[in-house]
Formats: C-alpha cells, sequence, structure tokens
C-alpha cells in the first residue's frame, strides 16, 4: 500500500468502474523499478489489463497499450491536458501554458516557443553544447571515473539551456534538485513546494526583462505579444516556468538511460564507435526503448471507449514508454537494434500539438555526447560495486550512475 504523508489512504472506487479493472498500482513505485524501469513498466503491459483503474493519488486510470496511448494524446476533443501531473501539488499551482491548453487555445503560446527552436539557433547552440561537452569530457578522462550524472547529464544540457535563456549558470546546482522534485517526487507537498520554489526563481528575472529586455528566450516571452495584445505577466509565468521545469530535467534523464545501457553493451558502443554514419538511427533506437514521459489525460465528457465508462474529469495516465515498448507497435521491441528495418516508432517526445518543441535540440544533445565521449572515453563500464539509482516519476530518470575506464 502506498503511503504518503503518513496517511495509508486509498480512494474508493468509483461506481462506474467495476472491480475486475481496479489494479493496486502506484506508477512511482513498480514492482522492480529500482533494477530496471523499462522492464518494470513493460510487465505492466503484459500482465494488467489493457486500460486500468488504480485507486492511489486519488484514483485514476492508466492505458498501457500502444494504440491507446497514442489515441488519448492525439484526440483532445476527448482527452484535454489541462492537467498534466498526479498528484496535484500542493499547494496547486497555476496551469502551464501551452502544455495545459487544448487547440486552438494552445497555437499561440506554443508558436511563441518555438521560434527560439529555430535551424540558426539550433545550430549555435549545437555548437555551445559540443565546446562544453569536451571540456566536460576531457576534465574527466584522465580520472577514470565519475559519477555521470552530475558530472555531466545535469552538466551539458542544462548549462545549454540557462544559456539560453539568459539565466546565470551557477544556479544550475539550485535549480535541478528542485526540477528532480517536481517530477519524481510522490509527495504533493514537496512537488508543490520545489514548483513554487522555481515559480519564484522566474518571477524575480522576469521582473528583471521588463526594465532590460535582451535576446534570450526569456526576454522573447516577457515582450511576447499573444492574439494581437500584450502577454499578461500570468502569461509570462506560465510559459516561463514550463520552460524552466522541461530545460532543466528531460535530456539529462535521456541521457542518464542512454549512458548505462552503452557502459553495459560494449558491442553496441563498438558500433556507434567505428560507424558514426549509424548515429540517428542509434539516437532513435535509443529514445525508443528507454525514454518516455508518464503524462495523464483529463476526460472531458462522459463516452465509453472498448467497452471502459469514463466520466468527466476522470483522469488516464498513458505512459510513452508503453507506446515505444509495444509489440504490435515495434517488433522485438525490448531489444535494441541499431539496424532496425522500417521506420522506428515511438513518441518519447509527445505526439500531435502537444510534441515537445526542443526535440530537435534534445537529439543534438544526446549526439553530442555520444560522439565525444566515445572519442576519448570509448571502454566504460558501471564502477563496479555500484548500483544504478532509477526513479520513476512522471519523467523516468537515473539519479545516480558511477562510471569507470581505464586511464593511460
Amino acid at each position: 500500500m502506498y503511503e504518503q504523508s503518513g496517511t495509508t489512504d486509498l480512494a474508493p472506487r468509483p461506481v462506474h468502474v467495476p472491480e475486475a479493472l481496479v489494479v493496486d498500482f502506484d506508477f512511482y513505485n513498480p514492482p522492480g523499478a529500482e533494477d530496471d524501469i523499462q522492464l518494470a513498466w513493460k510487465r505492466i503491459q503484459e500482465e494488467y489489463p489493457p486500460i486500468f483503474w488504480t485507486p492511489h493519488y486519488g484514483g485514476h486510470w492508466v492505458a498501457t497499450h500502444g494504440e491507446d496511448i497514442k489515441t488519448i494524446q492525439l484526440e483532445h476533443e476527448r482527452f484535454s491536458q489541462s492537467t498534466m501531473a498526479i498528484p496535484l501539488p500542493v499547494p496547486p499551482r497555476p496551469p502551464s501554458y501551452p502544455i495545459n491548453l487544448d487547440p486552438p487555445e494552445q497555437a499561440p503560446y506554443r508558436k511563441l516557443i518555438m521560434g527560439a527552436f529555430l535551424p540558426k539557433a539550433i545550430n549555435e547552440l549545437t555548437d555551445t553544447a559540443r565546446s562544453l561537452a569536451i571540456s566536460l569530457i576531457e576534465d574527466l578522462a584522465p580520472k577514470g571515473r565519475c559519477e555521470f550524472q552530475n558530472d555531466f547529464a545535469r552538466v551539458l544540457p542544462v548549462v545549454v539551456f540557462l544559456k539560453m535563456m539568459g539565466l546565470p549558470l551557477e544556479d544550475r546546482r539550485m535549480l535541478t534538485p528542485l526540477a528532480e522534485t517536481s517530477v519524481r517526487d510522490p509527495d504533493p507537498h514537496k512537488k508543490g513546494e520545489a514548483q513554487h520554489a522555481m515559480a519564484r526563481y522566474v518571477e524575480g528575472w522576469i521582473e528583471e526583462r521588463r526594465k532590460n529586455p535582451g535576446s534570450d528566450l526569456l526576454s522573447r516571452v516577457v515582450t511576447a505579444e499573444i492574439n494581437g495584445r500584450a502577454i499578461t505577466h500570468q502569461e509570462q509565468m506560465s510559459v516561463s516556468t514550463l520552460l524552466l521545469a522541461g530545460g532543466l530535467d528531460t535530456v539529462a534523464s535521456s541521457m542518464g538511460f542512454v549512458a548505462l545501457f552503452l557502459a553495459q553493451n560494449p558491442n553496441h558502443r563498438a558500433r556507434l564507435r567505428n560507424d558514426p554514419a549509424i548515429l540517428p538511427a542509434a539516437i532513435e533506437e535509443l529514445l525508443r526503448r528507454f525514454i518516455g514521459t508518464n503524462t495523464v489525460r483529463v476526460i472531458r465528457y462522459d463516452f465509453t471507449y472498448k467497452g471502459v465508462d469514463f466520466k468527466k474529469g476522470d483522469i488516464i495516465q498513458q505512459s510513452g514508454l508503453l507506446y515505444n515498448l509495444d509489440e504490435a507497435i515495434n517488433e522485438r521491441p525490448l531489444e535494441v537494434d541499431f539496424d532496425r528495418q522500417g521506420s522506428i516508432q515511438h513518441v518519447s517526445f509527445g505526439s500531435g500539438v502537444h510534441t515537445c518543441p526542443g526535440q530537435i535540440l534534445a537529439r543534438r544533445e544526446i549526439s553530442v555526447f555520444i560522439e565525444e565521449w566515445l572519442k576519448r572515453i570509448p571502454e566504460f563500464e558501471v564502477t563496479p560495486g555500484t548500483k544504478p539509482e532509477l526513479r520513476t516519476g512522471m519523467v523516468n530518470g537515473v539519479t545516480e550512475l558511477q562510471l569507470s575506464w581505464p586511464t593511460s
């Protein structure tokens, strides 16, 4: 039974939920996740009904099959993204734009963000990422060991993001623990405290940008117009805090899983080192196999879907990872195959109108990591006697990864 803030309360089964569809499932603690998060979620897909209801975190539905997950992600007329996290933070926070808006209201806010990810800007950010990666790796290589998350994964993409936003680079040490709590702590009070702390931080910089706007992304938000009018303070806060939360954790978590796989699979590592031309396909395969957020949607009105009665206001979780690992979507889904035939199907960055606007930059940063790391540290492993620390949440992540390698 899940224990939260000294209580063991589970939500009562609503009358419209059949007892046969009730599963005691806590997505922050799926069995076996401490050893392998992806396999833990795969077992849920194999062992539980395609759609079931759990009494944890106020009670919510869970969809486990790829076809249903894609439907939930794409059909905003029935499945709203007005809520994106469970449990809801305490105290509650205002909605995040554009991710908590459905079309057509979502479009102008997304357009505002997308302007920062045009090809010229992405190329400049890639150059920044490469220079930083080389510097970090050349500093680490002679040491023969590192804690990958703190020494690299929480540095490279976070520094690039802070530069993009025009925020002090030294603030990453304060901000990254807040992001970790925000996306992976099941305690709604701790989650709420972290999210409000990030909001207070952003608000101070919004005030500064009003007085001294520049060319950075935060200035773009502060000085924007939405639907022909100046953006309001609440809208500035909403967009900026969403950017902060996404930029501080998502790529760092992805890099951790990629590094863990490469540390444990020397043949794949050698292929990437000896045949750089396969890198783009390899990155898509690694994203498919390991990455996927566990987000939720809200049922907009009563309807029946594949024999399951949904009621207005019900929350349903759909893990992108389960789409990626569904045999009906990808053959041999647990196998990492850099030569996979046909298109690699995944929703690791979401799909439809809510596809992550930073996906191209994320791919570039992962590519830079693999290229520059394997040039300088071609052979490495999980340090003997250590165990990677893995955590589930709204975003699955590696929280600690000790790596070691021979030095000349």
